[in-house]
């Protein structure tokens, strides 16, 4: 027995089915990945622009920092927000997250 000497040994011949059994649990792994984590976020996606696109004068929203408020005007990028008497902010479409039912903000105002 040499300790410097390294013997190399020839592998099995037909070991072949074994490639096919790795091939199938990547495309598993695959598989799960996509339902998992890429199908669902690109779901939301597509919700948040259509929330974006459908915004429109009085409809109440809530930002993503929630903030709560009425939309006063819609321009290209930017939205006017009331969130009080007299006070109103420019926010970034993207930052609204949600709509609101009508007549949540009265009955915030009440409680």
């Amino acid at each position: 027995m040499n300790l410097f000497e390294t013997t190399a040994y020839a592998a099995e011949a037909g070991g072949g089915g074994a490639g096919y059994l790795n091939l199938l649990f990547l495309g598993g792994f695959v598989l799960i990945f996509y339902f998992l984590l890429i199908r669902p976020q690109s779901k939301r996606r597509k919700e948040h622009q259509a929330l974006m696109a459908g915004l429109a004068k009085g409809d109440e929203v809530v930002t993503a920092g929630g903030v709560v408020g009425q939309v006063s005007k819609v321009e290209d990028d930017f939205v006017k927000v009331k969130v009080a008497a007299k006070i109103e902010l420019r926010l970034q479409k993207s930052a609204v997250s949600a709509t609101l039912p009508k007549g949540t903000l009265k009955s915030l105002d009440e409680g």
